[in-house]
């Protein structure tokens, strides 16, 4: 009948512990009033929510070549296998906080020994009535603990976790999104490099026949010797350009090669006229940051996992419910201990109110307050960096597109200049110098449109990854 008895005093303190768990007192967290509407700096005003970053990076860079390097990165690359580790640590932790509603039990084996002094209190008693100073005791316990939910704590505490979990999974989409944004701008720059080497190649052997040319001038009296000079000093000037574009092939090399998770090599590469990276400027409406942004939605988990620790600080004012029970098998002699008469049971349930700890409790608190907002404007400086971000991608797409109309007019007209030059040059109507200086400037800009395509291309990779593209 007590056993009975106990056992429904037990029962009726569990189901008062289930039922507590109703008392939540947690808050539930809400998403803060963002200003997210309007952020971007720029003449296009879209109300369309179709985005650039919907797009799947296979489908944004359509070169097989291309292709080939992102994926190998994405299996290779030492940044994005460090932050899966991360992912995995993330999970574990996420796992624990699960099990924070689940009860503990653990089991234990000891045996005691006590040798008792004789000239002790009960050492002498034992001793005068023939007793043994010596104890032995062999026990085998079992513990059950469980603490009831009553203010929220656990369940706030596993909302942490999992908006931890989250963070981590989003910072690794952030990872990724660098690397495949990081490969294709060192593609695009290898291969505006190439088209670099073959213009100052090309001007090369050009720079070879004009000194040729001068020499022949100098020999009918239309130069002298300075002018020779001069001119193989361009052909020179000209070999230095073609040694520092090759220095820069093989550090863009070497720089990619690390990006793929390999050693410094040659990359394989296509040619940059043949490059078609020209999508429609789809840029959506800025509230879509909060969702396709890594980096914003690595924010705001960490946003929520403040707030929920926050929580967790606050129930540590109010009372705990505990149950806590052991049991098992005792006795002091060895023959005796698996028996029913060795068996032993007690159970401890209660409240815990603290009271006064040090301010420990209230410290904790205002610490978790402080790091929820400290979480809050890192959440509001993500997304207003991303805007940012968007709104630079957009200016300088916009500004290197104007600038190849205006480069390939330059061009143009360099170029003529030099032709007409070398014409005037043997008719004695123009000097030495102002030949070198047409040609140096045909070379430049010939070299600098070539610099302008590129960098186009970039600021729409750039694009790319602010709108938050990359990581599908």
């Amino acid at each position: 009948m007590k056993f009975i008895r106990s056992t429904y005093k037990i029962a009726a303190l569990v189901l008062s512990g289930i039922l507590l768990q109703g008392c939540f007192a947690a808050k539930e967290y809400k998403r803060p009033e963002m200003k997210a509407e309007n952020l971007y700096r720029s003449e296009i005003v879209s109300q369309d929510t179709i985005s650039m970053a919907d797009i799947s990076w296979d489908k944004m860079f359509t070169d097989p070549i291309l292709q080939g390097h992102i994926k190998k990165g994405l299996q290779n690359n030492y940044d994005i296998r460090f932050a899966i580790q991360n992912v995995v640590a993330a999970e574990a932790n996420m796992k624990q906080g699960k099990a924070g509603y689940f009860p503990t039990l653990s089991l234990g084996a000891d045996w005691t020994h006590i040798e008792q002094s004789k000239n002790s209190q009960i050492g002498r008693i034992v001793s005068q009535t023939g007793g043994s100073t010596n104890l032995d005791q062999y026990q085998l316990t079992g513990t059950f603990a469980w603490e009831a939910d009553v203010w929220g704590k656990i369940r706030s505490n596993k909302r942490a976790f999992s908006a931890s979990y989250m963070q981590t999974i989003a910072a690794n989409q952030v990872v990724k999104t660098q690397v495949i944004t990081s490969i294709a701008s060192y593609y695009y720059q290898l291969m505006a490099l190439d088209e670099q080497l073959k213009i100052a190649e090309e001007t090369l052997k050009n720079r070879i026949q004009s000194v040729e040319a001068v020499k022949a001038l100098k020999d009918g009296g239309t130069v002298n010797e300075v002018g020779v000079k001069q001119t193989e000093a361009q052909q020179y000037d000209t070999e230095l350009i073609i040694q520092d574009l090759k220095n820069n092939i093989v550090l863009t090399e070497n720089s990619l090669s690390i990006l793929l998770g390999e050693p410094a090599k040659n990359i394989e590469r296509g040619q940059l006229e043949a490059q078609t990276l020209s999508p429609a400027l789809q840029v959506g409406v800025s509230t879509q940051l909060l969702r396709n942004r890594p980096d914003v939605v690595a924010a705001e988990y960490g946003f929520i996992n403040a707030f929920e620790l926050t929580n967790v600080a606050r129930s540590n004012f109010y009372p705990q419910f505990k149950i806590t029970a052991t049991g098992g098998l005792q006795s002091i002699e060895l023959k005796d201990w698996i028996n029913t008469n060795s068996l032993f049971a007690n159970i401890v349930t209660g409240l815990t109110q603290p009271l006064w700890n040090g301010r420990q409790i209230r410290t904790r608190y205002e610490i978790a307050k402080a790091q929820n907002e400290q979480a809050l404007i890192n959440f509001e400086k993500a997304l207003i960096t991303a805007s940012k971000e968007v709104s630079d991608a957009l200016a300088n797409y916009d500004n290197e597109t104007k600038k190849i109309t205006i480069r390939t007019k330059q061009v143009d007209a360099l170029g003529k200049a030099a032709d007409y030059s070398d014409e005037l040059l043997e008719y004695g109507m123009v000097n030495y110098l102002e030949v070198l200086v047409a040609k140096s400037n045909a070379l430049n800009s010939e070299l600098s449109l070539v610099d302008t395509k590129y960098r186009q291309q970039l600021a729409l990779i750039n694009l790319y990854k602010a709108l938050g593209g990359g990581w599908r």
